[in-house]
Formats: structure tokens, C-alpha cells, sequence
């Protein structure tokens, strides 16, 4: 027997990373991180605010440091900046209604369901059954499916207007717009641009709520259609926020084309993703998300250069491709 030419920390990383998500989860559920929002706490402090051990307590916070949430410093904790803004409920990009989607859902996160998933191709979250139908039929299911994915929106959404130049436009179509996140952040950046949320009736009501606590009403509408089948009404930019994920490349193409149809001259063409490399090699948030697709929907995750694929065989030019906000690019092109 020889040594081995690498070490096996990446096969540790495979195998344990998962814990390090059980316990993001359980320190949230257990309100860690709103207690060190009070103020800097020692283990033991920390230990008797949650009715803990100090054991458990120092695993939770170790885990916490290393996740970058938490900062120690002579045996002292307290929450970083980045915990600050998304894990603290007074934040406006506080994450936790995706954060409770998702421990609500971690009966679907087993080997058994995606082994299944991997099987059967099927996605096996909500039964089998497909999760914008059950949307539409559920309105309580619907709203939390849309506050959950407004928190996970809502901080890239403040980013991506100010790469582009929307200043020649007037309205921009938010097609299966969600809660409006992404309406907000581009008319929050461009006072001149309206914008229409297009989606199924039930998250339209959600999104209204949205955009009227934010005083938008009168910039930003919401439009009760589905995407597929209903013409698009007039815009000068569409916007598909986390929307091509959701959908096999033919229907992912059959939109883009939809779009390129009903655009004017000029108009604007944007897709918000989290994006694979185009040799395929990463990122690993990205390949682990079109595993988290299996679960739940048909699509996966695509490339900038498959994005940009789609975009040029519709008649799509000045194609672009831009890291907007920590994982997240856009995919831009212009109709001639």
C-alpha cells in the first residue's frame, strides 16, 4: 500500500456537510442567532438563554463560526454583519420564511426521496404533484411558498437594476414574478419604470402586499395570467426572476421565444439565475440546487453560455452575462 496522492478532506466535506445544514436549522429554530442579536454572549450565557447544555451550545456556535454567522473572540460570540442581514427578523432580507420552507419540508430531504427522485425523474415534493397547480388550487400553501421565496429574492433583487441601464425604458414585465421582489428593486432604482407582476392569482394577492408596503402601488401592478398559454400584455424589459430553473430547456426556449415575439424594438431581455459554470465544473450551490429541482419541479440549473444559446436562437443580440449579487447573474440580450 502507497499513500494516497490527495487527502480525503473532500469526501469528508461530502459526507458530513449535510450536518453542517441540520444544524444551521436547529440554531435558527432555537433562536440562537435572534438571542445574539441582543447582544455578545459567552457559551455558557448562550447555553442557559436557549435552556441548553453547554456542550450543545459550543457545537452549535462552532458550526455557526465556521458557516461565517457568528464571530468569537476571547471565548465571547457575536453575530457577524452577514448574520445581521439575514438571519435577524427586523431585516428587510431576513431569510426566515425560506428558512422555515425549508425545515417544513425536510421530510422530502431524505435518501429514500431523492433516490426516488433520481429513479424516477419525478419530482416527489407535494406528493408527485406539480407545486405551481397546487399553488394555484391552495392559497395558504401559496403564500408561504411566496414569502419563502421573497426572502431569498429580496437582497439580490436590490443589486441587479444598477448593472443595467434602464433608463430608456418605461415597463417592465416581472413574468411569474412571485411577491414583486424583483418589480420593487428595479422601480426602487429607476423612478421613471413601471412594472407588471405577472403570476397565478393567489401569489398576485401576496405580491400586492408587497408592493404596497413599500408605497408602489401606483408604479407596479400585479396581473392574475399564466405565462405559458395568456398573451403577454406591453412591456419594454421582461424579467424572469428563478423562473428557468423551474422548467425543462424546451419550455425554458419556448418563453424565450414567447418573449422575443411580444417585445417591442429595443426591448430588454433579462434572466436572473444562480449559474453552473459553462464547463460544468461548479459552482457547487448551483449543482446542488438542480438537485434540490429533482425534489421539487422539472428543471435544473442552466450555463450562461446555454442561456445565451437560447437568447441568440430566438433573434436575441448584445447578449450579456453578469454576476450581479454573491451567487446570482444575469443573462441580458436586446431585440432588434
Amino acid at each position: 500500500m502507497t499513500q494516497p496522492r490527495h487527502d480525503d478532506t473532500k469526501v469528508v466535506q461530502a459526507l458530513d456537510g449535510m450536518m453542517g445544514g441540520i444544524a444551521f436549522l436547529v440554531s435558527y429554530d432555537l433562536k440562537l442567532f435572534e438571542v445574539l442579536g441582543r447582544g455578545s454572549q459567552t457559551a455558557s450565557q448562550l447555553a442557559a438563554a436557549l435552556g441548553i447544555g453547554e456542550r450543545p451550545a459550543e457545537a452549535l456556535l462552532s458550526v455557526a463560526a465556521a458557516q461565517g454567522f457568528v464571530h468569537c473572540s476571547n471565548d465571547t460570540y457575536k453575530l457577524t454583519p452577514t448574520a445581521e442581514e439575514y438571519l435577524l427578523p427586523e431585516s428587510p432580507t431576513y431569510y426566515g420564511p425560506m428558512i422555515d420552507l425549508r425545515m417544513a419540508a425536510m421530510p422530502v430531504y431524505t435518501f429514500e426521496t431523492l433516490k426516488n427522485s433520481v429513479l424516477s425523474d419525478i419530482p416527489q415534493a407535494y406528493g408527485g404533484r406539480d407545486v405551481f397547480a397546487g399553488n394555484a388550487a391552495d392559497s395558504s400553501r401559496a403564500q408561504v411558498f411566496t414569502r419563502a421565496m421573497h426572502s431569498r429574492s429580496m437582497a439580490a433583487a436590490l443589486a441587479w437594476p444598477k448593472l443595467l441601464d434602464l433608463s430608456g425604458h418605461r415597463r417592465l414585465l416581472d413574468i411569474g414574478g412571485g411577491s414583486g421582489a424583483h418589480s420593487i428593486g428595479a422601480a426602487l432604482q429607476w423612478p421613471q419604470l413601471a412594472a407588471t407582476v405577472l403570476d397565478i392569482a393567489p401569489v398576485c394577492l401576496i405580491a400586492a402586499q408587497y408592493v404596497a408596503a413599500e408605497r408602489l402601488s401606483e408604479r407596479i401592478h400585479t396581473l392574475p395570467s399564466d405565462m405559458f398559454d395568456n398573451p403577454f400584455p406591453s412591456a419594454d424589459v421582461h424579467f424572469y426572476g428563478n423562473v428557468y430553473h423551474d422548467w425543462p430547456a424546451e419550455e425554458c426556449r419556448f418563453l424565450t421565444g414567447k418573449s422575443y415575439g411580444a417585445l417591442p424594438s429595443g426591448g430588454r431581455l433579462v434572466i436572473h439565475e444562480m449559474l453552473y459554470d459553462n464547463d460544468k465544473n461548479g459552482p457547487l450551490e448551483a449543482a446542488v440546487y438542480s438537485v434540490v429541482m429533482l425534489l421539487w419541479q422539472r428543471g435544473r440549473q442552466y450555463s450562461g453560455a446555454e442561456l445565451t444559446r437560447m437568447l441568440t436562437e430566438a433573434g436575441f443580440i448584445e447578449i450579456e452575462v453578469k454576476r450581479s449579487f454573491g451567487l446570482w447573474s444575469i443573462v441580458c440580450g436586446r431585440k432588434t
